[in-house]
C-alpha cells in the first residue's frame, strides 16, 4: 500500500434503518498516516469493506482500532478485526475505547478478544493518546446514550476532528475550534428531541461549522431523513451559505491529507 496520508470513509450509514437495509455501507473510517493504519468505529461490514477497498486494507496489518462508543453501528466488527490483527506481524496492534466498551452489561469486546491486542487503552475525556506516530485526543464526553467521545487526530500538522454521535450542546463549537478538517456525524435532517434520539441535525451541524470555520467540513453517518433530503444537496446549501467548503461523504470517499 502506498505510504500516503489520507482518511477514507469505508461507510457512511448512521442509525438503524439505513444500517439494517445497507442503503449506505456501515463500515468505519480508515485513517492512514506514515504507513500507520487506524480503523475508527468499525460498524457492520467493516471487514468486508476493508477487503474490497482500493487499495485493499489488509486487516492483519491494521495497527489500531478506535471506538468512539459501544453502539453496534460503531463497534459491530471490533472483535473480528482484533482477531484478524492478531495474525499480523505487529503483535496484535492496539485497541482504544471507552471503558464502557470493555466493562459491564454494555461491553462489546469479547473476553478472549481483549487478550489479542498488544495494548488495550481506555479512553477518558479530554485526554491525549499516541498510536504509532499519530497523536490524537478525546473531547469532553458527548451527550449520547453511551459513554462517547469525539476524536481529533494530528497528521503532519493538520487537525482532523470527528464530531461523533451527540445531541447538540453549546460548547461543541469551542471543543472543535482548532479543527482544520471537521467531520460531523449528521443523522437527522431536521431536529428530533424526544426519547433516546441524541443526534445532530443538519442545522445544528451548519451552526458548528460556521462557528469553527474549518478549511473543510465533511458530513457523514446519515440517517433516513438525511438520505431522503439528499446529503450532497444539504452540503451544497451549507457550502453556499457559509462560504466554507462542505461536502457529503460517500462510501469509499478518500480525502488526501
Amino acid at each position: 500500500m502506498p505510504q500516503d496520508n489520507y482518511i477514507k470513509f469505508l461507510g457512511t450509514a448512521g442509525a438503524r434503518f439505513v444500517v439494517a437495509r445497507q442503503i449506505r455501507y456501515s463500515a468505519g473510517t480508515h485513517i492512514r498516516a506514515g504507513g500507520h493504519d487506524i480503523i475508527l468505529d468499525p460498524g457492520p461490514g467493516t471487514l468486508v469493506r476493508c477487503a474490497r477497498a482500493r487499495p485493499k486494507v489488509e486487516a492483519p496489518n491494521i495497527d489500531a482500532v478506535v471506538l468512539s462508543h459501544a453502539h453496534i453501528d460503531h463497534s459491530n466488527d471490533v472483535n473480528i478485526l482484533l482477531d484478524a490483527m492478531a495474525t499480523g506481524d505487529h503483535d496484535g496492534g492496539e485497541l482504544f475505547c471507552p471503558a464502557e466498551c470493555l466493562e459491564g452489561e454494555k461491553s462489546v469486546v469479547f473476553n478472549y478478544a481483549r487478550e489479542l491486542p498488544r495494548r488495550v487503552i481506555r479512553l477518558e475525556p479530554e485526554s491525549a493518546y499516541l498510536s504509532g506516530d499519530i497523536p490524537f485526543r478525546t473531547s469532553p464526553r458527548h451527550v449520547h446514550g453511551m459513554e462517547t467521545y469525539g476524536l481529533s487526530f494530528d497528521i503532519n500538522g493538520t487537525t482532523i476532528s470527528f464530531v461523533t454521535d451527540t445531541d447538540y450542546f453549546p460548547e461543541l463549537s469551542d471543543i472543535y475550534a482548532d479543527a482544520d478538517i471537521l467531520v460531523i456525524n449528521v443523522v437527522r435532517h431536521y431536529p428530533v428531541k424526544h426519547g433516546n434520539v441524541q443526534h445532530l441535525c443538519a442545522d445544528e451541524a451548519k451552526e458548528i461549522i460556521g462557528d469553527v470555520g474549518p478549511d473543510m467540513a465533511v458530513l457523514t453517518h446519515f440517517g433516513m431523513t438525511m438520505i431522503q433530503a439528499g446529503p450532497r444537496e444539504v452540503a451544497r446549501q451549507m457550502d453556499e451559505e457559509l462560504d466554507i467548503p462542505v461536502e457529503a461523504a460517500s462510501d469509499g470517499r478518500k480525502i488526501d491529507l
